[in-house]
């Protein structure tokens, strides 16, 4: 670990491109291992299976070479030593088999964060954002800690595995309570969801990249491995509540996406809406509703962060993010639209895109809870259609916008980061490596 140290230290002394470079491949060497619960090392090479710990690492790897490449301006030591902690916080947690590490590293990711929102955002608004961050999921996890405690001391042991198969019978509804909200809120769900928003507007765009793309999956990983855990049954009164109001908050979430005006507050209600079919997904807990929730968990990480970039682009161009002052972008800069048009349709779930397989194979499971939940689950669809057309059509038709200021199409980076968005996209839907 002296090793790493030394090494991470020289590391900031570099040139930004090399330390790109070399933080990329630590991340990568980082993903192939796997941390148990006395932080001892194996190798473990399976980057392409089907687990979904090994997938949301090479998630975190991926998207922070992505954050890199688009804060070349904002590079200096303390905002790379920020994006280094939090992506070495993200991996042991995706890594360890321990259930009081997960949770450690779980909230110790929450510092990095907020220090990225308060130090490199825009406005003083930051600051009540970033309070909103830490009192809502930090005091939603505090019960999840007590639990932890609880069956530490009934089984002694914190072993995922082994806990697995000392607890024989479901938790009562509120143990199920206690469990459940750390991961709700922070996914978030409707009704809990105030942060989010607040978080993404003042955030840098590192930081909404960052939120959008692996934060949010910490959620529906965490409920994944507590409904396997725990045996947490899934037509409990406590689960069923969960579903009703996830599916119902994803149909209001996406009405108040029709009445927005800043693109990045859009962008973030409409992560609500997609991180509600991960609820159901995870809450329900079998094969194809888990496969479900994985690939929903993908896609939006993917698709939310290029738009949170396409938003920052476009925010470049006339120094507002109200659409009000965004027009005719299409006459303007027709490759920043056609790129608007092609996330735009990902998000809304177009075919052949990977959205459209994750509410697709939630639809069985939905099936089974009531008609109801399915005719939700439709309105919710084609409100999320609605929405997404507006905000391409808003953004890119009409007359030039009066606002709009002189400047270049976009840069052979800026290129390079939508096209390496779309192409984790693309390969899985080709090569179906899920």
């Amino acid at each position: 670990m002296s090793i790493f140290f030394v090494l991470m230290g020289s590391i900031l002394l570099c040139n930004n491109w090399v330390f790109v470079m070399i933080s990329l491949s630590m991340a990568c060497l980082m993903s192939l291992i796997n941390i148990n619960q006395f932080f001892t090392f194996s190798l473990n090479i399976s980057w392409y299976s089907s687990s979904l710990s090994n997938m949301l690492i090479f998630l975190t790897v991926y998207l922070f070479l992505l954050v890199f490449l688009t804060s070349k301006n904002l590079s200096s030591v303390k905002f790379n030593t920020t994006l280094i902690m939090l992506t070495i916080f993200l991996v042991v947690t995706f890594s360890t088999k321990n259930l009081f590490y997960f949770y450690m590293f779980f909230e110790a990711s929450l510092i990095p964060t907020l220090a990225l929102i308060i130090g490199w955002g825009y406005q003083p608004e930051r600051l009540q954002a970033g309070t909103y961050m830490m009192l809502y999921t930090v005091f939603a996890s505090l019960p999840l800690l007590v639990m932890i405690m609880y069956f530490f001391d009934v089984h002694n042991t914190c072993d995922f595995q082994i806990l697995e198969l000392l607890i024989k019978s479901p938790l009562e509804w509120y143990m199920v309570i206690f469990v459940l909200t750390a991961f709700l809120v922070k996914l978030p769900i409707y009704s809990t969801h105030l942060w989010l928003p607040k978080a993404h507007v003042e955030a840098p765009l590192a930081g909404s990249m960052i939120l959008a793309g692996v934060l949010l999956k910490l959620g529906g990983y965490g409920l994944i491995k507590m409904g396997t855990t725990f045996m947490i049954s899934s037509m409990n009164l406590v689960s069923v509540f969960v579903y009703s109001l996830s599916i119902w908050g994803a149909v209001l979430s996406s009405l108040m996406c029709l009445r927005q005006v800043d693109v990045k507050a859009m962008v973030a209600y409409s992560s609500v809406g997609h991180m509600s079919v991960v609820v159901l997904g995870a809450l329900y807990n079998n094969t194809s509703s888990v496969f479900a929730a994985t690939v929903t968990m993908f896609a939006h990480a993917f698709s939310s962060s290029a738009l949170f970039c396409l938003a920052y682009y476009s925010y470049e161009k006339i120094s507002s993010r109200s659409m009000m002052y965004m027009k005719g972008y299409l006459m303007i800069f027709p490759m920043l639209s056609l790129l608007w048009f092609i996330f735009t349709c990902i998000n809304m779930a177009a075919p052949p895109t990977l959205n459209l397989i994750g509410e697709m194979l939630i639809v069985p499971m939905l099936s089974n809870l009531g008609v109801y939940f399915m005719v939700t689950m439709g309105l919710c669809i084609f409100l999320s259609a609605c929405y997404n057309m507006f905000l391409y059509t808003a953004v890119n038709h009409g007359k030039g916008s009066e606002f709009i200021i002189g400047g270049n199409q976009m840069t052979n980076n800026q290129m390079l980061v939508m096209v390496m968005h779309m192409t984790p996209l693309l390969l899985l839907l080709k090569m179906n490596l899920f």
